[in-house]
């Protein structure tokens, strides 16, 4: 069984937080509709499939970064100005930093990593 690990972001302005592609860019209100966003692009192939579509992506990357965890668990909440996101999942941290990515963009920074 793969180990679970808790990983713990922070993100400084999450209003203007957006991902380059228009189509998986987060778009939603708050904390918690980003935290459902990730938590569904992690358990669920359809974003990554998504992603594959509109990037025309190899089928390499799209083995490599394809993975899902159907367990994986998020949660959001703001903490002073920012928000606090921790995800915990069995993916590791080249999958999480690629779908944050593609919701949010490089607008994040990673706090800790530990085990779950």
């Amino acid at each position: 069984m793969n180990q679970r690990h808790c990983y713990e972001f922070s993100i400084a302005d999450l209003a203007s937080a957006k991902g380059e592609l228009a189509g998986l860019a987060f778009d939603g209100a708050g904390p918690n509709h980003l935290a459902a966003a990730l938590q569904e692009a992690l358990r669920y192939p359809g974003f990554h499939q998504q992603w594959v579509q509109l990037t025309g992506a190899s089928e390499a990357e799209a083995v490599a970064l394809g993975l899902t965890d159907d367990q994986a668990l998020t949660k959001a909440r703001l903490a002073d100005l920012a928000v606090d996101l921790e995800v915990v999942t069995t993916l590791p941290m080249r999958i999480v930093r690629h779908r944050l990515s593609l919701l949010i963009g490089e607008h994040w920074q990673l706090r800790d990593v530990r085990n779950a």
